[in-house]
């Protein structure tokens, strides 16, 4: 008996495997705010070395357990980077954070992407982990959006990140979050906004009030709420306006997701069909707690890769 209770348990935890936070976000919150702990569980804290430390410099989403998704100007060939998971408040050490290093040979940028022209788009960059995540009630997917999805205008998203508050403003220790509003493309185009020729179709417009993203969000996912209540990250934080994070009638611009569903596809190998003892093992035992996964090892990219995997300078969301 006990066993027919379980099996329809591990059936409905597996359906559900990325999205679903075990702590819910508040989503009533219309100016940014520190974020429930923990209810982004796919947000992670990219950060590159130096002076002997490792520093914030962009955030991500932990797409795989072994794959990041983040913007392309977030990634410079002279730095080493980690990416820090299960993060909060950055200030201390909560015991939640697996440090995860990222190895040079291991990092893919688009092919398109032309840093000293941001505006041009194809803005995004997948790092292959060293070692697998493990996933916890603090470590989870996130989910990808149907290919070639675009959201209505207005449609809710919230971004979430540790970019700084304002303009000039400090970065902030807590991870913050704020609504923003869908701008579809008619109304981000339109000559008082952004215009025609800042605005690509592979990119999708967010905010254009008093709530922007800021200095440290770039790479950050912009979450959209599906119909069957998983989340989903529909964008990449990509830039935002020269006058300041907070400019009226300039909205976040992110790297829209669902344009490049091809590219991730082609980059990221196929999981195998296998799965080992030990990965059914950690299968059975986050289901049991509530959790989902999605297992499976990753084969090695292919060194003579057409795909670009590192670019020559910095960019930062301005």
């Amino acid at each position: 008996k006990m066993l027919r209770l379980l099996i329809p348990v591990l059936l409905v935890a597996g359906a559900h495997g990325c999205g679903t936070p075990i702590y819910s976000p508040h989503t009533r919150v219309v100016n940014g705010e520190d974020a429930v702990p923990y209810s982004w569980p796919w947000q992670i804290s990219l950060q590159y070395e130096r002076d002997g430390a490792f520093h914030h410099t962009c955030g991500g989403t932990l797409i795989a357990p072994t794959w990041v998704m983040t913007a392309a100007h977030c990634i410079s060939k002279s730095r080493t980077y980690e990416v820090v998971l299960g993060e909060y408040d950055r200030s201390v050490a909560e015991g939640s954070e697996q440090r995860i290093p990222v190895n040079p040979e291991d990092i893919f940028v688009h092919p398109r992407w032309n840093s000293i022209c941001v505006a041009c788009g194809n803005d995004i960059a997948l790092l292959k982990l060293s070692r697998r995540a493990e996933l916890s009630d603090t470590v989870q997917l996130g989910c990808l959006p149907p290919a070639g999805e675009v959201l209505p205008n207005d449609y809710p998203c919230y971004i979430t990140g540790w970019g700084r508050l304002y303009t000039g403003g400090s970065l902030p220790e807590k991870l913050q979050q704020a609504l923003l509003p869908v701008v579809d493309y008619a109304h981000c185009t339109q000559p008082d906004w952004w215009g025609s020729i800042s605005i690509r179709e592979s990119m999708v417009c967010a905010g254009g009030d008093i709530r922007s993203g800021c200095n440290g969000d770039s790479g950050g996912p912009l979450n959209c709420k599906a119909s069957d209540g998983r989340w989903q990250v529909h964008g990449i934080a990509s830039f935002v306006s020269s006058l300041g994070c907070n400019a009226l009638k300039k909205p976040t611009v992110f790297t829209r997701v669902s344009a490049f569903d091809d590219w991730i596809a082609e980059v990221r190998p196929p999981q195998p069909s296998h799965v080992t003892a030990a990965q059914n093992k950690e299968q059975l035992s986050l289901a049991c707690k509530g959790v989902s996964v999605r297992s499976g090892a990753w084969k090695s990219w292919s060194q003579h890769s057409r795909y670009w995997r590192q670019t020559s300078s910095d960019v930062l969301l301005h």
